[in-house]
């Protein structure tokens, strides 16, 4: 069992974990918790109705936060031609055809999203399906397309996927402790309209279980899920 230091404790101390708050509210304690020598990433974790089992009950999809994550995203594009000169010039890192694949096959990893164009895909999928696993390009993320130059731009300026694990949770981030309260607000707001958007039509009973939100080296804040949703589904 994990054991927490005395700063993780004293946080812990200083307010109710067990209370529901609405997101202003556990926006403002999660940035006074997020008191480490770094500037930490705000993350939200969102425990959804849904039977991850089932392909009819999945949920995955992509959002762009209104004001970015503040986190620079390392984004390789594996494209040929034309396309490969769109995607360097959108801001793509690192960009290549199959030199880009051989160069992940020997290991490379230093990258955070890889995007592709259509026609790459038969290559990318028998040479690099294993090895790139969650970070496989994927149209259902917007991640293979034709328009690979909008695509990086959109990932660049903040664009998040989210997606549904194993035990029905959503797991990303939604900024930096830096940004101001309202910034935060809005992503999280923004995020959570697109997953109520995603409910599978499936799914039955209650769709937002439960909704957490922390700092990197912060403890979780409860945010109630009945006051966040009424400002989702009207957005």
């Amino acid at each position: 069992m994990r054991k927490h230091g005395k700063r993780f404790r004293t946080l812990v101390a200083a307010f109710d974990a067990e209370a529901m708050y609405d997101t202003a509210e556990a926006v403002s304690l999660v940035k006074k918790n997020a008191n480490a020598k770094f500037n930490e990433t705000i993350e939200i974790h969102v425990r959804l109705g849904v039977d991850p089992k089932k392909s009819d009950q999945n949920v995955r999809g992509t959002v762009s936060l209104p004001h970015g994550t503040g986190r620079s995203v390392r984004v390789i594009a594996f494209a040929r031609g034309d396309k490969l000169k769109e995607a360097e010039a959108a801001g793509a890192d690192i960009v290549g055809e199959n030199d880009l694949v051989e160069k992940v096959k020997a290991g490379f990893t230093d990258f955070d999203v890889a995007v592709a164009t259509p026609d790459m895909m038969a290559t990318i999928g028998k040479e690099l399906g294993r090895i790139l696993a969650q970070k496989m390009p994927n149209p259902k993320s917007g991640t293979v397309t034709p328009n690979i130059g909008n695509a990086i731009r959109d990932i660049k300026a903040g664009k998040v996927e989210y997606r549904l694990d194993k035990t029905a949770i959503v797991h990303t981030l939604v900024g930096k402790a830096n940004f101001a309260e309202n910034a935060l607000a809005e992503n999280i707001n923004t995020l959570i309209d697109a997953i109520v958007r995603a409910k599978p039509s499936a799914a039955k009973g209650t769709y937002l279980r439960s909704i957490t939100l922390a700092s990197t080296m912060g403890p979780g804040v409860k945010i109630d899920p009945t006051r966040i949703k009424a400002t989702a589904s009207t957005a």
